[in-house]
């Protein structure tokens, strides 16, 4: 298979990049990184128990991603999840009251940090183990085939976005749902999340292909390798598989190249990653990039960017009141959301 690698920046169509695009992705961005910071803060507090994964230095993949989805469409995350349910739309107050454990959560404080959900926002949940969510993801896709091809249901096919780690694609769920995407022409974008670490494995250590996407040859489905670091990029590919995937296309494999700037977990010292290494991949804040970009393209005055980025901090900020004065789950409703509820 011909390595198919999307360039940065001007190096692809820009003419849906508007002002209005820009700033969305920038904003939704510095959300992620934010809320994450401010997790980070909470937990060394007492107020989050638990694991707690974060997501920074990945943000361009969850915006460049799911920013393209409509709202009748589905996203499988992992334990790192928190910042793919803001970009589906869950609200930052019910993500923080969840990672709280408190009634108001969007798993009404069962869930916590590694198990997000919300059925309004077709978010289908984080997973504590890895490789879990995709074959969630492959019954969400394949739903919106039978509902179409069977039950003659009008519209475009529903797509799912289905994001996972490097490590995962090791495991046998992820070679499993790869064939049966294909054959079933399942309406479902597969996205590796390639952060080069399998908690404290690196990558090139753990497996006899490192270039994931080429692996998607096996099966019959197109393959592309993506900077992980750049929204814009990971915007170009992910429009493509969306569209293919929406028009019945089929299956599409990303493997998005990108670095966690903090430790696997918040319990985790990150000992075993090279300084140099971190420093390598520091520079290639996907956040900055962006901001170069859009001064460099609209020529706009900082205090724009800064008037976003207080929007930001004034939503998180709101999210912490509300998940602190939210009350806890009742001891009598230990066993409720255990099944259905009309």
């Amino acid at each position: 298979m011909e390595k198919k690698v999307i360039l940065p920046l001007t190096s692809f169509d820009s003419s849906d990049l508007t002002k209005e695009v820009l700033y969305s992705l920038y904003k939704d961005m510095c959300l992620g990184r934010n809320f994450e910071d401010l997790c980070a803060q909470m937990y060394y507090r007492g107020k989050m128990f638990g694991f707690v994964h974060l997501y920074n230095g990945q943000e361009a993949i969850s915006t460049g991603i799911i920013s393209l989805l409509d709202n009748k469409d589905y996203v499988c995350s992992t334990y790192r999840d928190h910042v793919h349910a803001l970009s589906k739309g869950v609200p930052a107050k019910e993500v923080m009251s969840e990672l709280f454990g408190k009634e108001t959560g969007c798993s009404r404080g069962r869930g916590g940090s590694m198990h997000i959900f919300s059925a309004r926002h077709n978010f289908l949940g984080g997973f504590a183990f890895i490789g879990e969510g995709i074959p969630v993801a492959i019954g969400a896709a394949f739903q919106s085939i039978y509902t179409k091809q069977v039950l003659s249901q009008d519209g475009p096919l529903s797509v799912t976005a289905c994001f996972f780690g490097d490590g995962t694609t090791n495991n046998g769920q992820f070679f499993e749902c790869l064939n049966m995407a294909v054959l079933w022409r399942l309406p479902v974008i597969f996205v590796v999340e390639n952060n080069q670490w399998a908690i404290g494995m690196a990558h090139q250590r753990s497996t006899s292909s490192p270039e994931i996407y080429k692996k998607a040859e096996s099966f019959g489905l197109p393959g592309f390798e993506v900077d992980g670091m750049d929204v814009l990029a990971v915007r170009a590919v992910a429009k493509q598989a969306i569209d293919r995937a929406r028009q019945g296309g089929g299956p599409t494999l990303i493997e998005a190249l990108t670095y966690r700037f903090r430790g696997h977990s918040l319990a985790d010292p990150d000992e075993l990653r090279a300084r140099e290494e971190k420093s390598a991949w520091l520079v290639r804040d996907p956040i900055k990039r962006l901001e170069q970009y859009i001064y460099d393209t609209l020529q706009i005055n900082i205090e724009d960017l800064e008037i976003i980025q207080q929007q930001v901090k004034n939503e998180i900020d709101e999210a912490v009141d509300f998940a602190l004065s939210s009350p806890e789950p009742k001891v009598a409703d230990l066993k409720r959301y255990l099944f259905f509820e009309d």
